[in-house]
């Protein structure tokens, strides 16, 4: 049933009909706002300084992906620069994240490399960090590439990887060897089964085992996951080891198990949340709730509220 639910949900994702219907309720816009800071800048910065206050770091998503005009990939790197400035600006305890699709990926792998370095420089400049996202598989390949040319030239850029491909392995042995920052996510995309673990429980055993791979490694890397058994597995590992809390972080998605962001902070464990913002929200807050189905009644105990 849970597969079932997730494979509609990814699919209604690229629906622009629904998107028109749904957003037709004032109740159903409302309940995004809980997983999507708002539309504009100043409304991710606002919810950025909440979560600083709880000794909760961040980092920036401007949501856009699948972008085929050159002009408005130039769009996002001024975006992107104006975000890093804000930071510097706020005093913020953020970095910035994005996705290659955003920056030209699908027009041409060059405009891509040359609009995600002026943002990586930027960034480079306020001693900020850019953590490039890892989109579906068709794009994987492509999005290392651009990733090791900028990697070559600047060391404040670090990759995703998803736990649920079976390449991931052999993917983390090769970035360690480089040095590499890595996030480690589940994975978000529908994907075949030629080239992804179809079973939940396959998955989680790879995070786990992944997860394994890149703590002792020395390097600094996000340990991204809502799921306790993930987060219990890692804390459990980390302590068993000797690993300090400062070596890593978890990772977290904004607006999803705040409760247990805040415990952990409160265990004395870092804590990062992905904060998304921007009029392209509505691909995103379906694979969230794609990725956690339990995430569909709470929208629609809220949608009947309203």
């Amino acid at each position: 049933m849970e597969s079932i639910m997730k494979s509609a949900l990814l699919y209604m994702s690229t629906s622009e009909g629904l998107k028109n219907f749904l957003t037709r309720f004032k109740s159903f816009n409302n309940v995004t706002h809980r997983f999507v800071a708002g539309e504009e800048m100043d409304e991710a910065i606002a919810a950025i300084k909440q979560l600083n206050a709880k000794n909760i770091s961040a980092t920036f998503d401007h949501l856009g992906e699948s972008i085929s005009k050159e002009s408005e990939t130039r769009d996002e790197v001024r975006e992107y620069q104006q975000l890093i400035q804000a930071i510097s600006d706020h005093s913020l305890n953020s970095n910035v994240s994005v996705k290659l699709t955003q920056l030209g990926l699908d027009i041409a792998n060059e405009l891509c490399y040359d609009n995600t370095r002026a943002i990586v420089e930027a960034a480079a400049r306020q001693n900020n960090f850019v953590r490039i996202d890892m989109e579906d598989s068709p794009k994987t390949d492509a999005t290392f590439d651009i990733f090791r040319r900028l990697r070559s030239e600047f060391d404040n850029v670090g990759i995703v990887v998803q736990a649920y491909l079976y390449r991931t392995e052999k993917d983390i042995e090769d970035l360690l060897k480089e040095g590499v920052r890595i996030r480690l996510c589940k994975g978000a995309y529908k994907e075949p089964e030629e080239v992804a673990f179809p079973d939940k429980a396959d998955v989680d055993k790879n995070y786990i085992k992944l997860m394994q791979m890149l703590l002792p490694s020395g390097i600094y890397h996000g340990i991204a996951t809502h799921d306790p058994k993930m987060i219990n597995a890692t804390k459990k590992f980390a302590r068993e080891n000797n690993i300090s809390a400062d070596k890593f972080e978890f990772q977290m998605l904004y607006g999803i198990r705040r409760d247990l962001q805040e415990s952990l902070v409160k265990e004395g464990w870092r804590m990062r949340v992905y904060v998304p913002y921007g009029k392209f929200w509505y691909p995103y807050f379906m694979r969230r709730l794609a990725e956690r189905p339990a995430n569909v009644w709470f929208v629609l105990k809220n949608m009947m509220k309203g």
